[in-house]
């Protein structure tokens, strides 16, 4: 078969996990199945439960992992239910879990899901579940101008989301905005002329993306709830794609990292908080010059590790 998607960081991933054999796994965010493949092909021992919410990438990952019938299960959800799976999967407790929070090559390439800005006849989709009604049109054509700019400056962190919603509302009032060119056509519009260089609708694009998909609701909680499922010197391992969901994570790893926050005077401690994890890279991991050169998507990504003390 055709590759998916081209997994980042896979030895950085593997040496995070610290593979032990009979131990088992679970990777949130299966894609189609790289690093999965990966980690049953370390140890014939282990097993593994995946989870993707794209049903594209379910297909992919089950025929690539299809060597390893009876080590893995595969569930059609968003990781965030992964109290859910690992009930339906009889799991207590996890030797390691991996979530890789980026978009997929398959998802950015493939037209038809409307997730790349340089895709002119593409429709505003961008959707990693087909099966949930909202899509970007709708956000784009329906959503107040307030929460629009709100979305702009939130998840895209960007500088001219009034100036890009203003001519967006009195676009959408002639007509319809339905299409990949239509909303970039308009960014590139809405800012100074100096910064209309190829990307500049990069910023908007994650941000309707990341209000689509929900993509930063829970995530705290979720990183927090699989961290406390791991066994003792169990491995957490998260790689981050952009500032907001790697801000969350490194917050998370940092607070279950620490033990008692009493001040220094107090004579004992009264407030109870204990390490739960110690971080076993202090700062992110980021891909090598050779993985950055065959692969540019890789350039942004951060990979931080984090290792169960009780």
């Amino acid at each position: 078969m055709s590759e998916y998607h081209r997994p980042i960081m896979v030895d950085e991933v593997l040496e995070g996990l610290a593979i032990r054999p009979g131990g088992v796994y679970f990777d949130g965010t299966a894609g189609g199945g790289g690093h999965s493949y990966a980690i049953l092909a370390s140890d014939p021992t282990v097993r593994l439960i995946a989870t993707d919410k794209d049903g594209d990438a379910i297909r992919a990952a089950g025929e690539r992992l299809a060597p390893f019938a009876g080590r893995f299960q595969l569930f059609r959800t968003d990781f965030k239910n992964y109290e859910a799976v690992l009930s339906a999967a009889g799991v207590d407790a996890l030797d390691g879990y991996l979530l890789d929070l980026g978009i997929s090559s398959h998802q950015i390439d493939d037209a038809r899901r409307g997730f790349a800005y340089r895709s002119d006849d593409a429709p505003l989709d961008m959707r990693m579940d087909d099966r949930t009604p909202l899509t970007a049109e709708t956000v784009v054509n329906e959503y107040p101008e307030e929460a629009l700019v709100r979305i702009l400056r939130e998840y895209g962190e960007e500088t001219f989301a009034p100036s890009i919603v203003r001519t967006l509302v009195r676009e959408r009032e002639k007509g319809r905005i339905r299409t990949c060119g239509a909303l970039r056509d308009i960014i590139e519009r809405s800012v100074p002329a100096r910064y209309r260089y190829n990307a500049c609708a990069r910023k908007t694009f994650q941000a309707i993306r990341i209000e689509v998909n929900g993509e930063l609701d829970g995530l705290r909680e979720c990183v927090e709830g699989l961290t406390r499922r791991l066994k003792k010197g169990g491995r957490a391992c998260i790689l981050t794609f952009h500032s907001l969901e790697d801000r969350i994570v490194k917050n998370v790893f940092r607070s279950m990292s620490e033990g008692c926050t009493c001040p220094k005077s107090f004579p004992v401690c009264v407030c109870g908080k204990k390490q739960e994890i110690e971080l076993v890279n202090r700062k992110p991991i980021t891909a090598g010059e050779e993985e950055q050169r065959i692969n540019s998507r890789s350039a942004s990504a951060k990979l931080r590790v984090a290792r169960k003390v009780e």
